[in-house]
């Protein structure tokens, strides 16, 4: 029973995820195109900061701009590889996470029979089964997500590229003072088509700059950040075991829980998540895209250490915090979802499960009554009307 338990969970919880992946894309991908935007402090590469200057940290105005240039498309760019990925680390996650959570239970209870604590799991416990589980998740799913941080973040790329090619142009032509020669070339530049760009051109060009062990880039902060789950399932999980406590302590004993106040709990839980492990995931965006979006090579990372050292020395202590009020509008409404889905999954599976459970004991009561009724006949008029 605990197997299919921890089966219904993976699969309503890659269901929940899928939808809220969805429904939450298009902050997503503006999201990490803020984090992975690099701007110096003041004083600092100042051409960088004119460069960057016309960009808006406005999300709203992050996602016109993205429509206008881009169109709709661009907005959800790896969505595929995304989808694939939310399927697969909420599967793996959820089922991995049920799997710790029924052991820890049948340890804690074994425990109570031994006269030692109360039978439930603690604090420590939580944070370690969700530990267990999204280290799991991150090594067996992080290279797709590398995949889709270079979808996502491609256009941004290939103009900073494009930005430093007319920087050079513009610095050949005041030595030279050529401005003719100078106008052919930047309209050469403008007339070039950007290329085509889907999930097999990410995979090789991340091969190509660092092979295999490319697709594992950002691999130090994400496993570190697998205490972003474990605070939010903690969270999660003592606040709907403390509210179905309470309800069962009312005076009609109900211990069901509305979709609203899971979507609730989901949104608290992910919301005191995302604020205490945000730079990290600033960090693991800015190893996982294509370096050349930051332009100087001052502003370009070769690690984890490298990139925090970098990050403080010339962007200071907020280009950790990049995007983050958007990343919490996006994180909270896409746990919110996945949360309320998961739980009405998993309930509609319970449903099922009982009624099959019914019918087959039903039929097993059918099939003994029959039984039965052969046998009185057998009594009375022998062994041949048994097995007619």
């Amino acid at each position: 029973m605990s197997n299919s338990n921890a089966i219904a969970n993976g699969v309503a919880g890659a269901g929940g995820g899928i939808i809220a992946q969805i429904i939450t894309y298009p902050l997503q991908t503006v999201n990490t195109r803020q984090q992975t935007e690099r701007i110096a402090k003041k004083g600092v590469f100042e051409s960088q900061r004119k460069a960057s200057s016309g960009s808006s940290s406005n999300t709203l105005v992050q996602i016109i701009q993205v429509i206008k240039t881009e169109g709709w498309g661009g907005l959800y760019s790896g969505l595929k590889p995304s989808l694939f990925g939310t399927a697969a680390s909420q599967g793996i996650y959820y089922y991995f996470y049920q799997l710790f959570k029924n052991k820890a239970e049948a340890i804690a209870l074994a425990r109570k029979h031994k006269g030692r604590g109360d039978g439930t799991l603690g604090i420590f416990s939580w944070l370690l089964v969700a530990a267990l589980a999204g280290s799991l998740n991150v090594l067996l799913t992080i290279p797709i997500w590398v995949l889709v941080t270079r979808m996502q973040t491609h256009t941004q790329a290939e103009r900073k590229i494009m930005e430093g090619k007319k920087e050079a142009l513009m610095r050949e032509a005041s030595e030279s003072s050529s401005g003719s020669t100078l106008h052919e070339k930047l309209a050469q530049l403008d007339s070039i088509k950007p290329r085509p760009y889907g999930t097999w051109h990410a995979a090789c060009e991340v091969y190509s700059e660092a092979g295999v062990t490319g697709f594992w880039k950002g691999i130090i902060p994400t496993l570190i950040m697998v205490c972003n789950p474990s605070i939010q399932f903690m969270i999660y999980e003592s606040s709907l075991k403390h509210l179905r406590a309470k309800r069962a302590a009312g005076k009609l004993g109900l211990k069901s829980v509305s979709a609203l106040e899971v979507f609730l709990l989901g949104a608290l839980a992910k919301l005191g998540a995302t604020v205490s492990t945000y730079p990290l995931l600033v960090v693991k965006s800015r190893l996982q895209a294509k370096q050349e979006i930051g332009g100087n090579i001052s502003l370009r990372y070769s690690g984890t250490i490298d990139a925090i050292i970098k990050m403080i020395r010339y962007e200071g202590f907020p280009g950790f915090y990049k995007g983050m009020s958007t990343k919490i509008v996006q994180s909270v409404f896409a746990a919110s979802v996945l949360f309320m889905v998961k739980e009405e999954l998993v309930k509609a599976y319970t449903k099922l499960a009982v009624k099959s459970q019914k019918l087959l004991s039903n039929c097993q009561w059918y099939h003994h009554a029959a039984l039965c009724k052969r046998i009185a006949a057998l009594k009375t008029e022998g062994w041949c009307t048994f097995f007619s």
